[in-house]
């Protein structure tokens, strides 16, 4: 299935690369590689992320890749990436 980023998944990657660069540019564009790849995964094995804990919603699912959150919405032709955030934090309701 066809993976989608959209705008505001693209802006979290650059927020958590333009963050981790302030300490270690090579490490920020190797950790947001890793970010890529582990998404990757999903067009196909949609079903491999975890139901996001705080909206029970079949459709809506993340995987975790260390301390960081990958929420994505299963659509019938498409995965559409929504977001990227830090492991600790709750989903942001103004998403959906």
């Amino acid at each position: 299935m066809k993976i989608v980023w959209t705008e505001r998944a693209i802006n979290d990657l650059e927020g958590i690369e333009i963050f981790i660069a302030s300490d270690n540019p090579e490490m920020a564009t190797k950790f947001v590689e890793e970010i890529l790849e582990s998404a990757s995964i999903i067009s196909d094995n949609p079903q491999i992320g975890r139901i996001v804990p705080e909206l029970s919603q079949e459709s809506l699912r993340e995987l975790i890749h260390k301390n960081y959150r990958i929420v994505y919405l299963l659509r019938k032709k498409s995965i559409d990436i929504l977001t990227v955030f830090e492991r600790h934090k709750l989903f942001p309701e103004s998403i959906m």
